[in-house]
């Protein structure tokens, strides 16, 4: 199964302001737009994002309603060549000062947007500045959540971290290349439980044929969630083990 991560969904309550931060901050520029009679989605990325890299996809709905960031989500994490010097550009733009690169050994550092999710700047030799190097999920059983990963999407551990309260698993496609976003589940020893929240939406995989991919899924047991009927056959989305939506798009 081809099944590139394509998009990580987060919920705004000020498009605008979210807007503005993105495009001023991480140099982003809009990809891609999509207006309801009730809310609106924008596609983010930086403008020499790889073929393969992943997008931002913020989503506005009208109501003006807010949002609960629950503990199941973590960040999502940006590229840059020295996370000092981005770091310290950002702090000249007036970027909330959160997590800066001494407090977190020298190697990443974490700023949050105008919504309060948290984005991690971390190191890499590959991909544009500021495009999107992984997104970190929550899980409570790590056995459980590789396995769904490795089983329904194909996916391959690439990397871990182990450490004295919790552990790192980073995963995707095996053919995917070094600019292609991963997924990182961080598993804490201690056996807590996480909300999921409703500020954060879905991670979002691309496949070539949305309805060969749909049977597939469900040849492998995935959950039966919205299939691509009930999308008018333009999406799907199925829930991986600890209820977190993943939709499957068209390349």
């Amino acid at each position: 199964m081809q099944a590139t991560l394509d998009h990580t969904m987060m919920r705004v309550e000020d498009l605008d302001a979210s807007l503005d931060w993105y495009t001023t901050h991480l140099d982003y520029e809009e990809k891609g737009r999509w207006e309801a009679d009730t809310f609106t989605n924008v596609f983010l990325g930086p403008e020499d994002v790889h073929a393969e890299g992943a997008l931002l996809e913020l989503t506005y709905n009208h109501d003006g309603r807010t949002y609960d960031h629950g503990d199941a989500w973590g960040h999502i994490a940006v590229r840059v060549e020295d996370v000092y010097d981005a770091y310290a550009g950002l702090m000249d733009e007036g970027v909330e000062d959160y997590r800066d690169p001494d407090s977190c050994g020298g190697s990443y550092a974490f700023v949050t947007d105008p919504d309060g999710h948290e984005i991690e700047i971390v190191e890499r030799d590959h991909g544009a500045k500021w495009s999107l190097d992984h997104t970190m999920i929550r899980v409570e059983d790590a056995e459980r959540a590789i396995g769904w990963y490795a089983r329904k999407l194909d996916y391959e551990l690439f990397r871990r971290s182990e450490h004295d309260d919790f552990a790192l698993y980073f995963l995707k496609p095996a053919d995917a290349p070094d600019e292609a976003m991963s997924v990182e589940l961080t598993y804490n020893y201690d056996g807590r439980s996480y909300e999921l929240g409703d500020a954060w939406g879905h991670l979002a995989v691309r496949t070539d044929d949305l309805h060969d991919t749909w049977e597939t899924l469900m040849d492998r047991h995935a959950e039966d969630y919205r299939d691509p009927e009930s999308c008018d056959d333009r999406y799907a989305f199925t829930k991986d083990p600890d209820g977190r939506e993943i939709e499957i798009v068209t390349n």
